[in-house]
């Protein structure tokens, strides 16, 4: 009696293409340089020093400059300063999402419609630690890879909301119980704008959108360094001069949007509000919301208005929103813009409710 010869099977070896090491190495070692290593040494100063800096804002002043050219470029090259890196970075990434990675893993990862997918976009910023602006270009990358709307939204948001060195920071620096505040309703806004988000989409955008990822992995994947080095310039020269624009616009018209700070701005309804739409309005650096809220409570301002921008100051900003205009339908952007005026309203009236 004969045994049947089984052939030898070889176990299936899984290759990592060099595209897909080249963008694992730039997001591992761009975030070490720029951000990680950075926000560990800048914990021990906030630790030690109770401040990480002054107030982009206005400095040491109880006011902004008068609106002039000359407070427009201040302003644009301190914020420009503190973020370029991180900018080049953020538009590194998100063209290397579009032209590195095969055509279905981002709708893989970060297609799903329901909340799981904005569970899973809010996730993956935690590592990213962006300001709004920096983290938007990625935001585009994504969703150009057919990335649901709820998780690009849940990851632009995560980047400032949920940002570990930004909580650590403010509890060394404001007190751990505003560290607390912007958990609370850090979460909601991420993740539940996220899933808000999902539930906005037709059924004929989702169409259109399943659609458009079976034209993607129909494309020949042919050349992609060239096809990197193509959509970094297209998306550079589209995004930045914009962008440039409303940061000159903002620098120059801080004073209108945030008027002499003393103690004339108190709790009332009516600055807790307009702090809250002009924290949405307005762009700072990472974490720059610390500095500037606690010079603002130096100076005697309430804390309502101070909470208020606790919430509104990292997640969005015009220049942000107009960057990821394209991106999502004019909708969801403003139904995004309007809860976070919201959370902040909401967060100016907690901080007085508990005695901040």
């Amino acid at each position: 009696m004969t045994q049947a010869h089984t052939p030898d099977v070889e176990p299936r070896k899984f290759h990592l293409s060099p595209q897909v090491v080249t963008f694992v190495v730039l997001v591992v070692a761009g975030l070490l340089y720029v951000k990680w290593m950075p926000y560990y040494n800048r914990a021990f100063v906030a630790a030690s020093q109770h401040a990480i800096g002054k107030s982009i804002l206005m400095g040491t002043d109880a006011h902004a400059p008068a609106p002039s050219v000359d407070a427009a470029i201040t302003y644009a090259l301190a914020y420009g300063k503190a973020i370029w890196q991180a900018m080049v970075l953020g538009l590194l990434v998100g063209s290397a999402v579009q032209a590195l990675l095969p055509a279905h893993w981002v709708a893989k990862a970060l297609g799903g419609r329901g909340f799981g997918g904005a569970l899973a976009g809010g996730m993956l910023s935690l590592p990213g630690m962006m300001c709004t602006c920096c983290a938007a270009p990625v935001v585009v990358g994504l969703r150009q890879r057919q990335a649901a709307p709820g998780a690009a939204i849940a990851f632009w948001l995560g980047n400032t909301v949920l940002n570990p060195a930004t909580l650590v920071f403010m509890g060394f620096v404001l007190g751990w119980q505003w560290t607390g505040l912007r958990l609370m309703l850090g979460l909601p806004m991420v993740f539940g704008l996220g899933w808000l988000a999902n539930r906005m989409t037709s059924p004929a955008e989702a169409e259109q959108a399943e659609a458009s990822l079976a034209a993607l992995k129909a494309e020949p994947q042919t050349a992609p360094f060239r096809r990197w080095l193509s959509i970094l310039a297209r998306m550079s020269l589209r995004l930045i001069p914009e962008y440039l624009v409303l940061v000159l616009l903002l620098g120059a018209a801080r004073a209108w949007l945030f008027p002499a700070i003393g103690p004339q701005i108190g709790n009332e309804l009516v600055w807790v509000l307009a702090f809250a739409v002009a924290g949405a309005l307005f762009v700072i650096p990472t974490a720059g919301e610390v500095p500037i809220i606690q010079a603002m409570l130096s100076l005697g301002m309430g804390v309502g208005p101070a909470g208020a921008l606790l919430m509104t100051l990292p997640p969005i900003s015009l220049p942000s929103m107009a960057m990821l205009a394209r991106s999502f339908p004019p909708r969801i952007l403003a139904v995004v813009a309007g809860a976070v005026v919201l959370f902040g309203i909401i967060a100016g009236l907690l901080v007085q409710d508990f005695g901040f």
